[in-house]
C-alpha cells in the first residue's frame, strides 16, 4: 500500500500536544506536551484576581450566614404549612401495608 514505516506526528486536538505515532505497531511512541498559556500577564492582574475571589468567598459566606439566622423561622413556616395541609386533607380509612396489596 505504500505506507511508510518511519514514525508520523500528529496534533493531539484534546490538549494539542504533539504525538509520535509508529505506523507498523499504531500506537503512540512519543509525547510533547502543548506549551502552557499564562493565567495571568503579570502580578497585578494576579493580584486583582485573588481581591475578587476573596470578595466573592466572603459575600457567600455572608450569605450561608444570613441564611442559617433565618433558618428557624423558614423550618417554623415549613412546619406550620404542613400541618395545616394534614388538617385539611385528614387520612380517610385504614393506611394500606404491604402484604394488603398482594
Amino acid at each position: 500500500m505504500g505506507l511508510s514505516d518511519q514514525p508520523f506526528e500528529v496534533m493531539c486536538p484534546d490538549c494539542g500536544g504533539m504525538l509520535k505515532v509508529d505506523p507498523v505497531t499504531r500506537s503512540v511512541i512519543g509525547h510533547t506536551a502543548a506549551p502552557r498559556k499564562k493565567t495571568f500577564e503579570d502580578f497585578g492582574a494576579a493580584a486583582k484576581a485573588l481581591k475578587e475571589q476573596d470578595a466573592r468567598r466572603e459575600s457567600i459566606f455572608a450569605q450561608s450566614v444570613q441564611a442559617e439566622k433565618n433558618k428557624d423561622d423558614l423550618m417554623s413556616k415549613k412546619f406550620a404549612e404542613a400541618v395545616k395541609k394534614a388538617k385539611e386533607s385528614p387520612l380517610t380509612g385504614k393506611p394500606l401495608r404491604d402484604f394488603d396489596l398482594d
